[in-house]
């Protein structure tokens, strides 16, 4: 086969992805975020949420707070959410070069639930809420509070750990095992608690993209986007981590100081929607793999859009099922992310055992 042919093979996919499929990424997410938007327990039509959208007033008012005050801030966190946690699962699947790997693989998810826990299930007997009531924060703002800063400790502790270990199948176990000590810890804790909290910090178990207000957006939506820029930045060594440390250090890569920034990049996307809208399972180990099977490549400068894309429109499908659009039934979020990523980690363990036996 002459260099001609093989270029013109190698080019294909990209002409392909070009045409097609970034076209239909973008008119997915249009989709998703139109529909967010206009389904609900009460069914608005589109021309009067374009209507609204361009400050016309021509609508009854009562939609008008529905759209502004509700659904639009509910549908760009859904976006924003999607985004940061299939970028993270991107990041830690290249990092640990483990396709089952996650955005919640480091414990930082765990670390946020400790937060929620110990605020939540302590706040009477050590009057937390008075305490948040005269620093000017209220109940929701003190979850996200919570939630960052065991969110932040944790990954303090990761990242201390990540400069003296060199193996990264090391610095996957530590990060396992201090996840399990955190859980641990809630586990305890819901024993000493009331019902009334327990059942609160459950409920935040569930995962909502509804809790973040206009207020709030002013400091999720920046996390996020730094956290996504971040990795684009770091798409060419991520590209070199692909074929491992060894090889990633030949290239002229940095392998501590780039491990840290992408373990730094993963647990502020992870952990900023975790303090933000809870615990969100699936979306991370699904969408970089999906994006992969869509695109047929791993470039990360690929990926990376691509992952901000498929991340953001299936979280928005995702909530808006667990809305269930013309009734008052609202289901766990995490369940049906969950009906839509186990599928999805199912084929990717039948896959590989194919390939094995093949092999």
């Amino acid at each position: 086969m002459n260099a001609s042919v093989r270029t013109e093979i190698r080019l294909l996919p990209y002409r392909h992805m070009w045409r097609i499929v970034w076209p239909a990424l973008i008119g997915l997410l249009w989709l998703a975020f139109a529909l967010e938007i206009a389904f609900g327990s009460l069914i608005i039509p589109f021309k009067s949420i374009v209507s609204i959208l361009l400050g016309r007033h021509d609508a009854p008012e009562g939609w008008r707070e529905i759209i502004l005050l509700f659904r639009l801030p509910r549908a760009i966190t859904a976006a924003l959410a999607g985004s940061a946690l299939g970028i993270a699962g991107l990041n830690m699947q290249t990092l640990f070069r483990n396709p089952l790997a996650d955005p919640f693989v480091l414990g930082i998810s765990s670390g946020a639930s400790l937060g929620v826990a110990l605020v939540v299930m302590t706040a009477n007997g050590l009057n937390l809420g008075a305490f948040w009531a005269r620093a000017g924060i209220g109940g929701n703002a003190a979850i996200v509070v919570a939630a960052t800063l065991g969110a932040l400790s944790v990954m303090g502790i990761v990242l201390g750990i990540a400069r003296k270990v060199e193996s990264t199948l090391t610095l996957l176990v530590i990060g396992l095992m201090f996840g399990y000590i955190a859980n641990s810890l809630v586990s305890v804790l819901m024993q000493f608690t009331g019902e009334r909290q327990i059942q609160y910090y459950t409920l935040w178990t569930f995962g909502s993209f509804s809790g973040v207000t206009w207020k709030q957006m002013l400091f999720f939506a920046p996390a996020v986007m730094a956290g996504v820029a971040g990795v684009w930045l770091l798409a060419k060594p991520l590209n070199a981590f692909l074929l491992g440390d060894g090889y990633a250090q030949s290239m002229g890569v940095n392998v501590p100081r780039v491990r840290s920034l992408i373990i730094l990049g993963a647990s502020l996307l992870a952990g900023a929607v975790t303090a933000f809208c809870g615990p969100i399972g699936f979306l991370g180990i699904s969408v970089p793999h999906l994006s992969r099977t869509l695109l047929k490549t791993s470039d990360h400068h690929v990926l990376v859009p691509a992952v901000v894309l498929l991340g953001a429109s299936l979280a928005l499908f995702a909530d808006l099922i667990a809305q269930v659009p013309g009734t008052q039934v609202t289901l766990p979020l995490n369940a049906v992310t969950a009906l839509i990523g186990a599928p999805v980690v199912v084929a990717v363990i039948l896959r590989r055992r194919h390939i094995m036996e093949s092999s």
